[in-house]
């Protein structure tokens, strides 16, 4: 069975999600990103959705459902990426992903989970060091 990729960037474990989305592939990267979260000690979780077309509203409590886990785990989540046909889809069914922040690019989710685990973001660390 294929599986979704899960990085390590230093606290942080980035998935990106680069294939359609089935049911058990869905239920595959909730078992290994746990997993992995444990395993790593990791503090933040970034999951980038920007080549989904198109979720249904089994995909979208598994996002949640990941988001919820990972805070248990003691992990922030950041979906990045979200196509605004994705977001619509959401909203149709009535799903508010409690617990998950998004954030409009990769760059912009890292900056989100430094700041929620209790590091400056990335453009306030190069500039203490011009100082």
């Amino acid at each position: 069975m294929e599986r979704i990729p899960i990085l390590r960037m230093g606290e942080f474990l980035v998935v990106s999600i680069q294939v359609d989305m089935h049911d058990r592939l869905a239920m595959a990267l909730q078992d290994d990103l746990t997993g992995r979260i444990v395993a790593t000690g990791a503090r933040g979780v970034l999951i980038d959705i920007s080549t989904l077309d198109m979720v249904d509203s089994f995909i979208g409590r598994m996002i949640g459902n990941i988001a919820g886990m990972s805070r248990i785990l003691d992990a922030e989540t950041v979906v990045v990426g979200m196509q605004p046909a994705v977001a619509i889809t959401l909203v149709e069914l009535g799903l508010t992903l409690t617990g998950v922040r998004t954030a409009l690019d990769v760059e912009k989710g890292m900056d989100l989970l430094r700041a929620a685990v209790g590091r400056r973001p990335r453009e306030d660390a190069d500039d203490r060091r011009e100082e």
